[in-house]
C-alpha cells in the first residue's frame, strides 16, 4: 500500500522516478523498489518523499482507496496528460481525506444524493429546462431569492464540492465525477465567484439532465440553460429586466451580478433566451463586450469566491465529538499540530492570550 502511495504522490506531482530521487536525495532505483513493493521505506525516508512531494508522511499511511469515476473534464482545449494526472492526483487526495473523517461517524452527518423528484423523464427542449431549475429549486427550499453560498447548497444535498489551484488561465471549466456513488464537482480554487458558481450550477445539470435529454439537444447548451435558470430563476429575470428590452446597461447588469452571483455575461445570455432581447439586440451586445474585452474580464467587481466549508466543519465537529484527535484533525486539514492548536483556540483572532481549549495542550 505505501508503494502505491508513493507512486500516486509521484504521478500526480508530475515527477519522474529520477526527479523525485533528486529532491528526495534518496536514489531512483530505491524509490522503484518501493513503487513495487520489494522494500520498505524508513521513517526517514517517507518523511523525505513527504517534503518531495507536498504531502504529509500520514498519506503513505492511509488505507482508504479511492478511484474516480465516470470523469468528466470540461475543458476548452486538449490538455497534457501530465497535467490530467496532477488534476486526477489533487482531486482524488482531497476526497481521501472527506471519506476518511466521514467513516468516523457512526451515523453519516449529510445525506447522501437524492434526484429529486418530479423531474420529466424527456426533455424536447430548451425552454423547459426552466421548469426543471424551478422543481429542484423547489424541492431543496430555495425559492427565488438569490442563493448566497451554492456549495454549502449543493453540499447539504449530498454533492461534494473541492476545489484545486491546478485548473490553470481559462483551460478548465470544471470536473465532475462519482466516487462510491457520490457525485462531486472540482472547480478552481482562485477563479472568480461568479465563474465557480457558473461551473457548479452546470455540473448538478448534468448530473440531473442525463438521459433526459431528446436527440436534437446539445447536453452542454441544455447545462448551460439549467446552469443561467437555477442561478436566477425565470420569474426573477422577468421582474429584474421587464418583458422587453433593447438595450441592458452595463452598469445595470453590474449590479445584478453583485447581488445574484452570475455574471454580467450571464444576465445577458438569460436576457436572450427568454426572448427580452431580441437576436438583434442581442448580438449588438455581444459585439459590444468582445470590442471591450468584457467576454474575457468583465470591467465589475469580482463576485467573492465559493468556499467549501462542510469539511472544516465535521472536522471539528468530530473532534469536539472525542471521535478524533487534534493530531488526526490536524493531518485531515493539512496543518502542521501547533498552527492548527492555535487555530483551534481562535489566537489568530483573539489573540494568544485566550485560555486553551479544555482538551487541548
Amino acid at each position: 500500500m505505501i508503494g502505491e502511495r508513493i507512486k500516486q504522490a509521484r504521478t500526480a506531482a508530475v515527477l519522474s522516478l529520477r526527479e523525485l530521487a533528486e529532491k528526495a536525495g534518496v536514489s531512483a532505483m530505491a524509490i522503484s523498489k518501493y513503487e513495487t513493493g520489494k522494500s520498505t521505506p524508513s521513517s526517514g525516508v517517507l518523511l523525505s518523499l513527504s517534503k518531495a512531494l507536498g504531502v504529509p508522511v500520514e498519506y503513505f499511511l492511509r488505507t482508504e482507496r479511492v478511484a474516480l469515476e465516470e470523469v468528466e473534464y470540461r475543458k476548452h482545449t486538449k490538455l497534457p496528460k501530465k497535467l490530467l494526472r496532477q488534476i486526477g492526483g489533487d482531486v482524488i487526495e482531497q476526497v481521501e481525506r472527506y471519506l476518511e473523517l466521514e467513516h468516523v461517524f457512526p451515523t453519516l452527518p449529510i445525506k447522501p444524493f437524492k434526484i429529486p423528484d418530479g423531474l420529466p423523464d424527456h426533455i424536447n427542449n430548451y425552454a423547459d429546462i426552466e421548469g426543471v431549475a424551478d422543481r429542484v429549486r423547489e424541492t431543496w427550499d430555495l425559492g427565488t431569492n438569490p442563493i448566497p453560498e451554492l456549495t454549502d447548497t449543493l453540499e447539504e444535498h449530498g454533492i461534494k464540492v473541492f476545489q484545486t489551484k491546478l485548473f490553470h488561465a481559462n483551460h478548465f471549466d470544471g470536473l465532475a465525477a462519482n466516487v462510491n456513488s457520490m457525485p462531486i464537482i472540482v472547480v478552481g480554487e482562485d477563479w472568480p465567484g461568479d465563474r465557480q458558481r457558473f461551473a457548479l450550477a452546470h455540473e448538478l445539470g448534468h448530473l440531473l439532465l442525463k438521459g433526459r435529454l431528446s436527440g436534437a439537444l446539445d447536453e452542454e447548451k441544455a447545462s448551460n440553460r439549467f446552469a443561467g435558470a437555477f442561478l436566477v430563476a425565470k420569474s426573477v429575470v422577468f421582474n429584474e429586466l421587464g418583458q422587453r428590452r433593447r438595450w441592458l446597461e452595463p452598469q445595470e447588469l453590474c449590479v445584478l451580478k453583485k447581488v445574484y452571483g452570475l455574471s454580467m455575461g450571464g444576465w445577458m445570455h438569460r436576457a436572450h433566451d427568454l426572448g427580452i432581447l431580441a437576436d438583434m439586440h442581442y448580438q449588438t451586445m455581444v459585439r459590444l463586450f468582445r470590442a471591450r474585452g468584457w467576454h474575457k474580464e468583465e470591467s465589475c467587481d469580482e463576485y467573492p469566491r465559493e468556499k467549501t466549508r462542510l469539511f472544516t466543519q465535521l472536522v471539528y465537529r468530530a473532534l469536539a465529538e472525542d471521535l478524533i484527535s487534534e493530531s488526526k484533525a490536524a493531518e485531515l486539514l493539512r496543518v502542521p499540530l501547533k498552527k492548527f492548536h492555535s487555530l483551534r483556540n481562535m489566537e489568530t483572532i483573539h489573540g494568544a492570550g485566550v485560555p486553551a481549549h479544555p482538551s487541548s495542550g
